[in-house]
């Protein structure tokens, strides 16, 4: 990692729902939680959580030195609101294949 830069994933306790159009898009109570420096912590949801009947494969990919190549995903109305990584740096490995969705449309209840 770079000088002052940290990332840290750790299990968390939230209860996390994404609502898109009143569509419950995704529903875990067993998020992980990513901490990077210079971001807001980012929910990491297992794929059995989230409706991935409801997504479409994108072709954007992005690339993150810290956490790998990331895949993206996208609603109807909303392109690219989805993000994954299928194969994540080491540092990270507990993210693989887990769901991230933008802030927008998530709301969290501490359990």
């Amino acid at each position: 990692m770079a000088e002052g830069h940290r990332i840290t994933v750790e299990q968390g306790t939230d209860h996390v729902r994404v609502v898109r159009d009143g569509q419950v898009v995704a529903d875990s109570r067993r998020p992980l939680v990513l901490r990077e420096t210079g971001y807001p912590p980012r929910y990491y949801l297992p794929p059995e959580d989230v409706r991935t009947d409801l997504l479409t494969p994108s072709r954007t990919r992005t690339y993150c030195p810290f956490k790998g190549t990331a895949s993206y995903w996208s609603l109807p109305d909303a392109a690219d609101l989805v993000w994954a990584y299928p194969e994540p740096k080491p540092d990270v490995a507990a993210i693989k294949d887990h769901f991230c969705f933008y802030d927008a449309d998530i709301s969290t209840t501490r359990t």
